[in-house]
């Protein structure tokens, strides 16, 4: 069973000894270094191109995280000693805003950044879901991530749950999702997300037929995932 307590702008969740909770802005910074270590290192597309190392930074991953985290639709997982034990990272998604997005990340000058992020804008790009869902906001989904030592708990699974909740509180009709491995796969369809569409990693290639991602098995393929809100 879990237990929803609502107080002004902050949602408290409590699922056995873990409480999950909106993000505040004076735990950001503690957001990020969690990030550091664990998504920047171990998400799928980052791992393809070795774009940082466990523990580093990156300047532009971590601009992106907290634009939305400002958003303030953010949840994470808080251990009974109050370390962070996961997070999902959610903004708002408005017409333009991709296409925005992807004439921006030319000014980048992170090869390794702008390949995996026009991987995302044009993958995305392919369905206009704001006349597709006749929305004119989406809910989106943009990082899970778990620490290593919390895994296999089912938090990123709640952590997903909380933030539909959240959704629905703020009249959003439409949750989204980019999942680029399998985990993530997973845990979005059995919280009830759609394939809109997906792309192959041995199918995105250059001019030359390479491979522009080598995403190592068995992360294969690259799923927008969505979920409607009644």
């Amino acid at each position: 069973m879990v237990l929803c307590l609502c107080f002004s702008n902050f949602f408290f969740f409590f699922f056995c000894s873990m409480e999950y909770q909106v993000i505040p802005v004076k735990r950001f910074d503690e957001v990020i270094e969690h990030l550091r270590q664990n998504f920047f290192a171990d998400e799928p597309l980052n791992k393809a191109v070795n774009l940082c190392k466990r523990g580093e930074g990156h300047k532009y991953l971590e601009e992106h995280s907290l634009k939305t985290l400002e958003a303030n639709l953010s949840v994470m997982a808080v251990s009974d000693a109050n370390e962070i034990a996961g997070v999902v990272l959610n903004g708002i998604l408005r017409p333009g805003d991709l296409q925005a997005a992807k004439k921006k990340l030319q000014t980048k000058d992170d090869e390794k950044y702008r390949k995996i992020f026009q991987l995302l804008y044009d993958h995305n790009l392919q369905t206009d879901i704001f006349e597709y869902f006749k929305i004119d906001k989406a809910f989106d989904m943009s990082i899970l991530s778990v620490d290593e030592k919390f895994r296999g708990k089912g938090i990123a699974k709640h952590l997903v749950e909380n933030s539909e909740s959240l959704a629905k509180k703020h009249g959003f009709k439409l949750l989204k999702a980019d999942a680029t491995g399998v985990f993530s796969q997973k845990i979005f369809k059995s919280a009830g997300f759609e394939v809109l569409h997906e792309q192959y990693y041995n199918k995105y290639v250059d001019n030359d037929n390479e491979i522009i991602l080598p995403v190592e098995s068995p992360h294969i393929k690259l799923q927008l995932l969505y979920k409607r809100l009644d």
